[in-house]
C-alpha cells in the first residue's frame, strides 16, 4: 500500500510538470528594430504587394524574399554590418518595373545611408532636360517641313 501511495505521489508529480500545451504554442516578442524602405511608383502610388528579395552583405541566396505591404513597405532585420541590398519587382498598368536599393547598415545594425539611382536624385533635371530636347526636336522638325515646302 506504501508502494501505491508513493506510486501516485510520483505520477502525480510527472503529470503536473507536465504540459501538452507548450508543445504546440507560438510565441513572439515585438521590438522596435530593424530597417524599412517605402517603394512606390509616385508619392500616392505605393508599389504594393510587389514581390522583393534582400541580399546581405556578399550573399548570393536571398536573406530574405517576400512581397512589400498595401503601402509599399519593405521591412527587415540586418544580422551584420555592410551593404545590404533590396530588389523590388513592380507590375503597373505599364509593365514590370525594377529598382534596386542599397543600404549601408553599421556595426550597431542600424541604417548608416542609402543610395539612390541618379535618376531618382535628378528627377527635375532629367525632365528638363528632356522636354529642352524635344523642345529642340520639334524646332528642328519644322524647319525642315517648311524648308521642303518652299522648294
Amino acid at each position: 500500500m506504501k508502494q501505491a501511495g508513493i506510486l501516485i505521489i510520483v505520477v502525480g508529480i510527472i503529470a503536473g510538470l507536465y504540459n501538452p500545451a507548450t508543445a504546440h504554442t507560438v510565441n513572439y516578442q515585438v521590438e522596435n528594430k530593424g530597417i524599412s524602405a517605402r517603394i512606390f511608383y509616385s508619392p500616392d502610388d505605393p508599389a504594393s504587394y510587389s514581390q522583393y528579395e534582400i541580399f546581405g552583405p556578399g550573399d548570393t541566396i536571398p536573406h530574405q524574399k517576400g512581397r512589400t505591404d498595401r503601402n509599399g513597405f519593405v521591412s527587415f532585420l540586418p544580422d551584420r554590418q555592410g551593404k545590404w541590398i533590396i530588389k523590388v519587382y513592380g507590375e503597373s498598368e505599364h509593365g514590370l518595373h525594377g529598382a534596386q536599393v542599397v543600404v549601408d547598415v553599421n556595426e550597431d545594425l542600424f541604417m548608416e545611408s542609402f543610395k539612390k539611382p541618379l535618376v531618382a536624385k535628378y528627377t527635375k533635371a532629367f525632365v528638363g532636360t528632356s522636354f529642352l530636347l524635344a523642345l529642340f526636336g520639334l524646332g528642328a522638325l519644322l524647319k525642315a517641313w517648311k524648308r521642303g515646302n518652299t522648294e
